[in-house]
């Protein structure tokens, strides 16, 4: 009988991204419902490398496909891989990150599996009858749902980012690797990455920052994002935007945090100068705890902001990253 958690472990430049450890927290609180084990599985040349740290943050085994050719996302071969891990491990739950990547891998396995998939969620569940819950927001994150999957297995989930704790390492034993081969072979890929070209300036990705300190249409023009990047930097933040900066030429789009940007789920959001559309509200409502600076008493970011102050930014937002610098200072 399948009980047990099979995890993506979702790996960049060779380093276990954040999230992998999130969903492995996650795991295991299930796997100790089900009454079965935590599995990993991991891509690419040097994954068998990741055992130390999966095995001690409590996974058992981590199957690991070193061939040269997954090293980067090959959409067809992850999932083939995917699907066939989650049958021969005894998976019931299949969890991943609800990142870009595993999004569209958990759509891509699903479908191989035939199954169903809860997706971006920010609570899961086992209940005693074995089915998957999940706590998922809805109407631009207006509201929260329940929703699951009663039958079909494994059942698959993504989980947002950020939102789900990193349990501490709780042992010094190395997962056991199984090692095998890739389900698609080199010359059997229809679509294959090339190359990765990033920004020459590398900045922290909003989607998995702790703090984030975005900036919206009251900086009034381009060059104030300094002022947004001053208090980031000190507080070792990344920016974000509001689509209206982005679609000013401001920023990047890389930094538009919302419902046609990130969604974001930080332990500190900072708002500066930002309204509070419900597109923008969509991506950072989840952030534990909301800090809005805003001119207008009357901005909608106000109803969802923990600590709201109603003033000039271009005067606030300096004094609070000076006073942080004095407090770091002393």
């Amino acid at each position: 009988m399948a009980n047990g958690v099979l995890v993506f472990a979702e790996r960049r430049e060779g380093a276990l991204r954040r999230p992998a450890l999130e969903a492995v927290g996650a795991a295991r609180r299930l796997a100790a419902v089900l009454g079965g084990g935590v599995d990993a599985l991991a891509f690419g040349p040097g994954a068998s490398g990741c055992a130390s740290e999966l095995g001690s943050h409590g996974v058992d085994r981590l199957f690991v496909t070193e061939e040269p050719h997954l090293e980067l996302y090959a959409p067809e071969a992850y999932a083939a891989a995917l699907a066939d891990t989650a049958r021969a491990s005894g998976a019931a739950v299949v969890l991943l990150a609800a990142t870009v990547l595993g999004k569209d891998l958990a759509a891509r396995a699903t479908a191989r599996l035939d199954s169903g998939c809860l997706s971006d969620v920010v609570e899961i569940e086992v209940r005693a009858d074995g089915t998957l819950r999940g706590k998922r927001p809805v109407y631009s994150g207006k509201a929260y749902a329940w929703v699951a999957v009663p039958k079909a297995r494994p059942a698959l989930a993504t989980l947002r980012p950020n939102v789900f704790p990193v349990s501490p390492p709780t042992r010094q034993q190395a997962a056991e690797l199984v090692r095998v081969s890739a389900a698609l072979p080199a010359d059997r890929l229809r679509v294959r990455t090339v190359r990765l070209e990033k920004a020459a300036a590398q900045e922290l990705d909003v989607s998995e920052a702790s703090i984030v300190v975005s900036g919206g249409r009251g900086l009034q023009d381009p060059a104030n994002f300094r002022i947004v990047r001053e208090l980031a930097s000190v507080l070792g933040a990344a920016v974000g935007a509001s689509r209206a900066a982005v679609d000013a030429g401001w920023i990047s789009h890389g930094h538009q945090v919302g419902q046609t940007g990130k969604v974001v789920s930080p332990n500190l959001y900072i708002a500066c100068g930002i309204s509070g559309a419900i597109q923008h509200l969509a991506g950072m409502s989840s952030a534990k705890v909301i800090v809005a600076i805003n001119k207008d008493p009357e901005a909608p970011i106000f109803k969802v902001a923990d600590y709201g102050v109603v003033g000039d930014l271009f005067e606030l937002v300096p004094q609070l990253t000076e006073e942080i610098r004095k407090l770091q200072s002393s």
